[in-house]
């Protein structure tokens, strides 16, 4: 008998003691991170032709294509995590990614080698679009690979998270039912790209590092390149 009450003082502990984001929950809603991706693609078909991957459509075509075969396998909440899924997800963002790249390689080449950029609303607008790509291609990969992602973090499968967030540490300050939903992966990859740095959210893993270091290096090339060109300090 006292063996078996330990137990149940054992799984009260482990279980709904334990903050919501180390145990199991309801699965995220999957229309933040659609969202996300529907801007990505008007920003990329926004681009001038000579800032993009092959055809201007090339691309947002295949990104669209990808999304709704992931939609389509959960229209509300993200439950799914078969392999196939899973591949298709990170395929997407990484097919993102590469265009944001390519974007950000041709804006430098046109800076730097003196080629017409248009006006000055027009260059601050272009850099402005590859400026938020770059926040929400990291903010769908922070999301996407934080703890195996959002379906394996709703179940609080792996107890180490690659981010840690303010509610982690102060869990007095927050709801007991808190755990990071895609809006606080956006905020981090928009603090990280505005201040060059981590702000509140630190990371833990060697990748999430890595990632938001490559994040801040290109915003700030971004930024040094675009106020260079508006004081007429590059050709």
């Amino acid at each position: 008998m006292p063996a078996a009450g330990g137990d149940r003082e054992e799984q009260r502990v482990d279980g709904l003691s334990a903050p919501a984001w180390r145990r199991h929950t309801d699965p995220e809603h999957r229309w933040p991170a659609a969202l996300a991706v529907v801007v990505m693609v008007a920003l990329q078909v926004m681009l001038p032709d000579r800032l993009t991957l092959g055809p201007r459509w090339l691309l947002p075509v295949i990104e669209v294509a990808m999304a709704v075969v992931l939609v389509a396998a959960d229209p509300r909440r993200i439950k799914r995590d078969t392999p196939a899924l899973r591949m298709v997800g990170l395929t997407l963002i990484a097919v993102a990614t590469l265009g944001n790249a390519w974007s950000v390689a041709m804006l430098v080449r046109d800076i730097l080698t003196g080629h017409d950029t248009g006006s000055a609303a027009t260059l601050i607008a272009v850099g402005g679009a590859i400026y938020l790509l770059n926040v929400l291609s990291f903010a769908v990969w922070f999301w996407e690979l934080d703890r195996g992602g959002p379906a394996q973090r709703a179940r609080g499968t792996d107890p180490y998270p690659d981010f840690l967030f303010p509610p982690m540490t102060s869990p007095q300050l927050a709801p007991k039912d808190w755990e990071p939903y895609f809006l606080d992966y956006l905020y981090l990859a928009f603090t990280n790209a505005t201040a060059f740095s981590p702000t509140d959210t630190l990371p833990l893993s060697r990748w999430a590092k890595a990632a938001m270091a490559l994040e801040s290096a290109t915003a700030l090339l971004i930024a040094v390149l675009l106020i260079a060109k508006a004081v007429n300090s590059l050709p």
